[in-house]
């Protein structure tokens, strides 16, 4: 797949539903109410959270030199009107990770999600 096509914003696009429905399909077994499932998903999938994510699985050099790539390029566009409950770094950061969740789905990397879901699990959890 020519992932070049894609725009770093269409890369985020795509990362942000993949990711929303990857969140919620591994929390939906969690022995809680339907209000407290709605919270947690919403704890994983906000923009905090996943800068949050985003500057772990950089410090941590988790990342690959293409994922970094795509990372900073989504991160560094232009145009960005960050909603009125994050500030603009954390968004640009989030829209980052989305985007190379987007990557990572549209080449169908499974195994790197899922590695990366049990990071993030875990720091949600701490």
């Amino acid at each position: 797949m020519d992932i070049n096509k894609y725009s770093s914003l269409q890369l985020a696009f795509i990362g942000d539903a993949h990711y929303s429905l990857i969140v919620k399909r591994e929390i939906i077994d969690e022995k809680v109410k339907m209000n407290d499932l709605q919270k947690l998903a919403a704890k994983y999938c906000s923009a905090k959270f996943q800068a949050l994510a985003a500057m772990y699985l950089i410090d941590n050099n988790l990342y690959t030199e293409e994922e970094l790539r795509i990372f900073k390029r989504a991160r560094n566009q232009k145009g960005h009107a960050a909603p009125k409950n994050t500030d603009i770094v954390t968004y640009k950061t989030s829209t980052g990770f989305e985007a190379v969740w987007g990557y990572w789905y549209l080449t169908s990397n499974t195994q790197k999600m899922e590695e990366i879901w049990e990071i993030i699990k875990k720091l949600g959890e701490g």
